[in-house]
């Protein structure tokens, strides 16, 4: 077989990508396989391994990210065989993989974890910065160094979490709901949380139990900053920990939120000057808004009208699932996301390929209480879930839908709040057929149950609340409970007594 340096190499499994759905499932397929060599295919030096792993309850799990170099995967599961190259074609007919470095890999089985790129506004503008992953947040931090304001758009977690952690630097955050953190909460939530945006941070840091492993040395020079086309992985709960986010302003925070709002059109200062339009200084409370004197190196147009100068902009707005390299050839069923359609046994369209983690579309019918999101703790279950179906399907068994499909959990923190998300905690795809019940405690917590016909649906908890495992159980039996009313959430009423 003609290829780059002789016969191509061949694997009964091959996985390509280092992010948490591509380890887990090729330590998955290690476990399983153990006199098999499985290839795992990445870009990068360095994987992402899921470490400190805790069950909390039946559906939450908590685990830390981090980063390592591969050599530490290889020394724990002696069958990975990790390739450090990207890949350059999918030739799914011949089940062959070509890499970057002119290789050649024939597998019987494949799983896709490429992941997802984040979404630029604007491409290719050197003022606009994408956030997603380790390597985007380190040039950010280099930028911030020097800036006096800048403006972020979007509205998911990394969003949420950049603004509450920027010090010393204006920021005009720009979203387009009405309510900051739209991915995660309601109004209610971002209510909640925004004095939390304004107040004076503790000095005191919390402790970061993350241990980092970064790339550095040799590669470091060679890597242009902050290329947006050079993918890393994503970003873990605790990234912007360990980074000094300050700007060169003296007070702490200064953050001004237009509501409602998109990206119209981003003008570099010449294009700025010529337009002859006027633009705002960072408003203040109580004051008329002044137009601005000082020039900007960059101009941000929204679309109700206003418009800033800033010293550069981050595009928080999310992600598009990493599948071009694959698309060539290849005759995908592509979801309308952008991600590789995959059924209840996270196998695409084509026969042997499997998809796990942000680079795949749940085509499935999925349970009333679960949906899927681009989230670590879905990338981990899928493709732990994805190896055991590939096994399966290997050994011609079957396989039972994974239990974690059964309802949406996560847990994170957000301005050093423990938040869970349950079921449709956002009533998505409800409609209008829900109602809401709410406790909140200022500076405490918040509790929030969405029920349907006396049953609950979707739950968010900021806090320490210790409900997460009685809600859990509440939403999985969908008990009838509208015998409770309003009493549901009375904090004088121990809820658990009731449903153990």
């Amino acid at each position: 077989m003609a290829g780059g340096g002789g016969a191509a190499a061949r694997s009964r499994f091959a996985v390509v990508g280092g992010g948490i759905a591509g380890v887990t499932c090729a330590e998955k397929l290690a476990t399983e396989f153990p006199s098999e060599d499985i290839f795992l295919m990445t870009a990068s030096p360095v994987i992402k391994a899921v470490t400190n792993f805790k069950q909390v309850s039946k559906t939450l799990e908590e685990f830390d990210v981090e980063e390592q170099p591969s050599s530490l995967l290889e020394k724990r599961y002696p069958n990975i065989k990790v390739i450090q190259s990207g890949v350059k074609q999918l030739k799914s007919d011949e089940h062959k993989i070509l890499t970057e470095d002119g290789k050649e890999y024939i597998y019987e089985k494949l799983c896709l974890c490429a992941g997802a790129k984040p979404k630029l506004i604007f491409e290719g503008n050197p003022y606009v910065l994408g956030i997603r992953d380790t390597d985007s947040a380190q040039a950010f931090q280099k930028n911030l160094a020097q800036a006096e304001r800048i403006v972020v758009v979007g509205n998911g977690g990394i969003a949420l979490e950049l603004v509450y952690e920027i010090q010393g630097c204006e920021v005009i955050w720009a979203i387009k709901d009405k309510a900051i953190g739209n991915t995660f909460f309601d109004a209610g939530a971002a209510e909640f949380l925004i004095p939390k945006l304004t107040a004076e941070k503790q000095e005191t840091p919390i402790e970061c139990k993350r241990t980092k492993y970064t790339v550095e040395g040799s590669q470091e020079k060679e890597r242009p900053t902050a290329a947006s086309d050079k993918l890393g992985s994503a970003l873990g709960p605790d990234w912007h920990e360990g980074l000094h986010l300050k700007g060169t302003k003296e007070f702490s925070h200064k953050v001004h939120i237009e509501i409602l709002c998109e990206v119209k059109n981003i003008h570099l200062q010449q294009e700025f000057i010529q337009l002859q339009r006027t633009s705002l200084t960072f408003p203040r409370e109580g004051k008329n808004v002044e137009p601005d004197q000082v020039l900007w190196p960059v101009y941000v147009e929204l679309t109700n009208g206003k418009i800033y100068g800033c010293n550069f902009i981050v595009s928080a707005t999310g992600v598009v699932p990493n599948v071009k390299p694959f698309l060539d050839g290849n005759n995908f069923a592509v979801g309308e996301d952008g991600g590789l359609k995959v059924d209840e046994h996270m196998h695409t369209s084509l026969p042997d390929v499997y998809a796990a983690g942000d680079i795949c579309t749940v085509a499935w019918e999925p349970s009333p209480v679960w949906h899927q999101m681009r989230l670590w703790t879905q990338a981990r279950q899928m493709g732990w879930y994805a190896a055991k179906c590939m096994a399966a399907d290997t050994l011609g068994e079957s396989v039972d839908m994974d239990f974690s499909f059964e309802l949406f959990a996560h847990v994170t923190k957000f301005f050093n709040y423990k938040v869970v998300v349950l079921g449709k905690y956002n009533a998505q795809g409800l409609g209008s057929d829900h109602e809401l019940m709410l406790r909140c405690t200022k500076g405490q917590e918040y509790v929030k149950a969405v029920m349907q016909n006396g049953r609950m649906v979707g739950a968010v908890l900021i806090g320490e609340t210790d409900l997460e495992e009685t809600f859990e159980n509440l939403i999985l039996n969908q008990m009838d409970l509208s015998a409770y009313g309003e009493d549901l959430l009375n904090p004088d009423i121990d809820i658990e007594d009731y449903f153990d």
